[in-house]
């Protein structure tokens, strides 16, 4: 398909008209953002916008920010997402879920003990394993370097505990395991979040010192 240059140079036209039009507006107002401009308020929320986003995940955003404001609660958050490994896929969309119930796990000790259960470096790698396939104890015991099966039936338990695992009967054969397909989203959004903690955009924390 043949790009219309002439229709693109009017689109920036039309763009640099209303950015000069912006400019005199603040100019006229003292090099003040006007009134008009102000961000917009719902409840407690300043209504924030930028260029940058997709059109799409501003109407998310505006949704969330107004939610919100007339609930009065600390905020309002969305994900989605797709994971497909192993011939298996998992897809959630969550939105306008409540912070103020998320810091509750906190409050409550749900947080302290889901992170206590996975958060030992021989489970995290069986989980790893098998979110990438379902697999025997055999195969974990290869993929994740033990010395026996028993070591993975020890970490396998726990997990099985906490209906993260599941012997897959059903789909795979006995003594193949699998992650229970309600649990991947909360397994990769985890992750996202301790992404987002070792993100050196804004500032680099060292983490090794807080051990």
């Amino acid at each position: 398909m043949e790009r219309d240059y002439g229709a693109e140079i009017d689109g920036l036209r039309m763009e640099l008209a209303e950015i000069r039009k912006l400019l005199r507006s603040r100019t006229a107002a003292g090099g003040k953002t006007p009134a008009s401009d102000m961000p917009e308020r719902v409840g407690h929320i300043h209504k924030v916008r930028t260029v940058d986003a997709d059109e799409n995940l501003i109407r998310v955003l505006d949704r969330l920010e107004n939610s919100c404001g007339e609930s009065g609660s600390t905020g309002r958050v969305a994900y989605t997402g797709v994971f497909s490994s192993g011939g298996r896929q998992s897809t959630w969309v969550r939105e306008d879920v409540d912070t103020d119930a998320l810091l509750s796990l906190i409050e409550d000790g749900a947080a302290e003990r889901v992170l206590r259960c996975i958060g030992n470096n021989d489970r995290l790698r069986i989980l790893l394993a098998v979110l990438r396939k379902p697999m025997t104890v055999a195969q974990l015991v290869e993929e994740c370097g033990y010395n026996s099966t028993g070591q993975v039936y020890h970490h396998l338990k726990p997990l099985m505990a906490a209906d993260l695992l599941v012997e897959d009967t059903k789909n795979e054969g006995r003594g193949v395991y699998a992650v229970q397909p309600h649990r991947v989203q909360g397994i990769i959004m985890l992750l996202a979040g301790i992404s987002d903690m070792l993100d050196p955009t804004y500032t680099e924390g060292n983490w090794d010192a807080a051990e």
